[in-house]
């Protein structure tokens, strides 16, 4: 019997050990390191300045090629975003145009509306292939959700755990991906077009370098200082969160209504222990009182 566990364990450990070495392999054989973000965890919260920050990154930069189709420009101002006002947004809406069928059928341009989501850079996929080497460049709405990695065994397992989760695979990966370009190593055969990034699968990536020091001017504070250091890592962290929150925007409503609903489970736990220690205590009661009569009988 002892044999048979000690060999059981040992087929689950090769397997789940195996399993950890696919997926980073799959990934190009470099995990992204593990970044520090406000909203991780049980009790974790988006920054508001991150967040407005971020979205500056997107508007300036990153939205010259990546859509945003499934967010709203009223989203910005939800509680638990980027806190802009509601002034704030419609002056924003109002400087993007949209598309929309008249009475007659015909289509004509508009200035959007905080309702409406935010317009694609291209028309369509095809036109945003061909400005782009021959590939359309991924839409932002849940890029932090669908870009992910394993870790492998035994860290999947502590990644599960409540109070030790971790679910911010994604934007690790996409703060990292924004600062990995870099020269290819020695033997390293790069193709005819294309750049290298040490975290990219397969470290070959169509997007050139978005990101320079210096590039985005961020507001400043009551000595002319920026409010965070204009850098390449500062703007990928920032954008990266911002992503996070464009994927989930309603994340930290989410995590209050779990604690909540944690705490009444436990709150009804220990009801029920209570109900249950009562009502056994009357039968034991009962059938103790009746066992001097059990043995009369017998």
């Amino acid at each position: 019997m002892r044999i048979a566990l000690l060999a059981a364990a040992g087929l689950l450990a090769a397997a789940l050990g195996s399993t950890g070495l696919r997926a980073e392999d799959g990934h190009g054989g470099v995990n992204p390191p593990r970044e520090k973000w406000s909203f991780a965890g049980m009790f974790g919260r988006f920054d508001q300045a991150q967040l407005q920050r971020g979205f500056q990154v997107y508007k300036e930069v990153c939205a010259n090629c990546h859509s945003m189709k499934l967010v709203a420009f009223r989203n910005l101002s939800e509680e638990g975003g980027p806190g802009f006002s509601a002034a704030q947004v419609k002056a924003l809406a109002e400087t993007y145009s949209v598309k929309e069928l008249d009475d007659s059928g015909s289509e004509k341009e508009r200035p959007a509306r905080p309702a409406d989501r935010f317009p694609p850079p291209f028309p369509n996929d095809k036109a945003a292939a061909a400005a782009n080497g021959g590939k359309a460049p991924p839409d932002f709405s849940v890029l932090a959700k669908a870009r992910t990695y394993e870790r492998g065994f035994p860290w999947f397992v502590f990644d599960a755990l409540p109070f030790t989760g971790y679910s911010e695979q994604g934007v690790d990966y996409i703060h990292a991906l924004l600062n990995g370009y870099e020269d290819p190593p020695k033997g390293f055969e790069m193709p005819g077009s294309g750049y290298y990034n040490k975290y990219y699968p397969g470290h070959v990536i169509a997007m050139p370098n978005p990101l320079s020091e210096g590039q985005i001017t961020y507001p400043k504070d009551d000595k002319g200082q920026p409010v965070v250091p204009e850098t390449v890592e500062q703007y990928s962290h920032d954008v990266a969160a911002f992503m996070a929150w464009a994927a989930e925007p309603h994340m930290m409503a989410r995590k209050a209504l779990g604690l909540r609903v944690i705490l009444f489970l436990i709150v009804l736990a220990g009801l029920l222990y209570y109900v249950k220690k009562q009502v056994w205590k009357k039968v034991g009661g009962e059938v103790h009182g009746l066992q001097p009569e059990l043995h009369k009988t017998y």
